[in-house]
């Protein structure tokens, strides 16, 4: 198990498009991956779950992965949250 924090710079934050962008490259990876603020974790392959954190412009998130593939998946949704989600 890794983790990594990350900082979200777009200017909408993790809502709607950009969620949905960021749960795709979740699901491209067989480990299980978590999303973290603050005291509440949930599935980063779940778009409700992502939405419902309400993260922001300039927040600091944690990202959480278990398994084969945790590197590669971690490596992947950061440089997705640092293009600013192609926006």
């Amino acid at each position: 198990m890794i983790s990594r924090e990350v900082t979200i710079t777009n200017t909408i934050g993790l809502h709607a498009r950009p969620a949905t962008f960021f749960i795709q490259k979740a699901n491209a990876f067989k480990c299980s991956i978590w999303v973290e603020k603050e005291d509440r974790k949930v599935n980063a392959k779940s778009l409700l779950g992502v939405l419902s954190l309400g993260i922001a412009q300039g927040m600091t998130i944690k990202l959480i992965a278990d398994g084969s593939d945790e590197n590669e998946a971690l490596d992947g949704l950061e440089a997705l949250v640092n293009t600013g989600f192609q926006e």
